[in-house]
């Protein structure tokens, strides 16, 4: 019983760590009336607290594994007290950024239940799990929309302190609730990063995700000061919107995950990017509110989708390093959420618009588009080149002029020539003789009408020892229907025509 009460447990953490995160940004237009600050100073302590909530979110992955969820949610909460209430008596500046700094944790501990659940689950159910629990996303939304109507009644201040009630109820929570008995994993955190960080996949994910979850973080925090200084709208109704904007990417994470479990993920990953990649141009032409709400939707869409595929593709290409790797990805994710406010805030000082930033993200998209096709059609190779590794049927590859380029181990292994042996020579090397020429003329002109061949045919070993054979040839063609490779696979069968 205990174990089921796990998911939706850590996805209520999830909810209350970013609740917490976001309180800076969704306040901000509140506080600067308080404190002064400059554009750029508020940029800075939007983008502060994502800091520490992407760089711990590596060793929070390891120790959630040596430790399990509940211990590693109740340090996390109890560590959050502090600097939440120091944010509610600050008066400056450099209080905002210290206060920001350490409430970052309230976003590190996604990698908490990325880590932790899926022990809960067959693998075939992870995109669906881990979908769910990033559903916690939605503690930004809560925030961004309950915060500034909470804070126009009682202040910002008294708003802030509310939080730590909601702590104190969850690390309560997380002592009577939480899992004692989660399986614990204790290899060296400097010996999974050694098994992982050569991989070329850990960082095309880390890549993907920054995008992905980035661009979420990114526009949860510009968001709502952006609306008001740029659309000139009502704080409420900017937090109303952020809020829509946060529940779309929210509540698609899991259909995300869900897709990735029954459809091919990289596919989708590739429709994510080019969402992206149209939405963000769309961005970049400075539209009216309108199409700026279109376009922003279109990128929650795209964001929340890819986040559930992504971290269905990690326990599928990292099964024995999961929680080190998901806290590397999740770390990069949410690095992307830290520049983009400074970088579009500093274009904007620049140039008095954000046209450049956005036509950056489009770019960055497409790149990723990009390499998600390439990542597909590589993994493809990969599977073709295994099979034909391990198949204990014979093969070899040919070019249109029938010269061998390519023989497998079964080859080598069933007629005694070795693969430096067999490369550049034609098929004829395997040759007995009892076939006339006639045999081979049926055989080709078959093979250019139906684009195969398939039957018996005596051939000869390196040692001379002739034996029979069932081989299959077929003609391999490009697009444009032009023969670029020819294919033989062949097995031995002389023992049981004698048979």
């Amino acid at each position: 019983m205990r174990h089921k009460a796990q998911l939706p447990l850590q996805t209520m953490n999830l909810i209350v760590g970013f609740m917490v995160w976001v309180i800076l940004s969704s306040l901000l237009s509140f506080i600067i009336e308080d404190i002064s600050i400059t554009q750029q100073q508020a940029a800075w302590v939007t983008a502060i607290p994502v800091v520490l909530g992407s760089l711990l979110r590596i060793p929070i992955g390891y120790y959630t594994n040596r430790l399990g969820a509940r211990m590693i949610f109740i340090i996390s909460f109890i560590i959050l007290l502090p600097p939440v209430y120091f944010i509610s008596i600050a008066d400056s500046f450099v209080d905002l950024i210290i206060g920001g700094l350490f409430i970052g944790i309230g976003g590190a501990v996604f990698s908490v239940g990325v880590t932790s659940l899926p022990k809960y689950y067959p693998k075939e159910k992870h995109g669906l799990v881990n979908g769910i629990y990033g559903v916690g996303n939605l503690g930004t939304a809560i925030t961004a929309f309950m915060a500034p109507v909470i804070a126009s009644q009682i202040g910002w201040s008294l708003t802030v302190q509310l939080y730590l009630i909601l702590l104190a109820v969850f690390i309560l929570a997380n002592v009577f609730m939480g899992d004692k008995q989660e399986p614990k994993v204790n290899t060296p955190i400097l010996e999974q990063i050694k098994g992982v960080y050569k991989n070329e996949k850990l960082w095309l994910f880390c890549l993907f995700y920054f995008i992905t979850f980035g661009s979420f973080v990114a526009f949860t925090v510009y968001l709502p000061n952006f609306l008001v200084a740029n659309f000139e709208l009502d704080k409420v109704d900017a937090g109303m919107r952020t809020a829509g904007f946060i529940a779309v990417a929210t509540f698609l994470r899991p259909v995300g995950g869900y897709l990735a479990d029954r459809f091919q993920p990289l596919v989708l990953l590739m429709g994510v990017f080019l969402s992206l990649t149209v939405a963000a141009t769309l961005l970049s032409f400075a539209p009216s509110i309108a199409l700026y709400t279109v376009g922003c939707l279109t990128i929650a869409a795209g964001a929340g989708l890819g986040n559930g595929v992504i971290f269905k593709l990690v326990p599928m290409y990292f099964n024995k390093q999961a929680g080190i790797v998901n806290g590397i990805v999740a770390a990069m994710g949410g690095l992307g959420g830290f520049f983009p406010p400074l970088i579009l805030a500093t274009l904007y000082d620049i140039t008095g618009h954000y046209a450049i930033g956005f036509m950056a993200l489009s770019q960055v998209a497409l790149v990723s588009f990009i390499l998600v096709v390439w990542m597909y059609y590589h993994d493809r190779l990969i599977i073709a080149d295994q099979v034909m590794k391990s198949t204990p049927l014979g093969m070899l590859v040919t070019d249109p002029t029938g010269k061998i380029i390519r023989v497998n181990p079964a080859f080598q292994e069933l007629t005694g020539y070795q693969e430096d042996e067999a490369i550049g020579k034609n098929p004829n090397i395997l040759s007995s003789g009892r076939q006339k020429a006639d045999f081979y003329k049926d055989m080709w002109f078959e093979i250019k009408e139906n684009g195969f061949w398939q039957g018996e045919i005596w051939n000869k070993r390196k040692d001379q020892q002739e034996f029979l054979e069932w081989l299959t040839i077929h003609a391999i063609k490009n697009d444009a229907g032009e023969i670029i490779q020819y294919a033989g696979i062949f097995s031995d069968v002389t023992k049981h025509k004698r048979k």
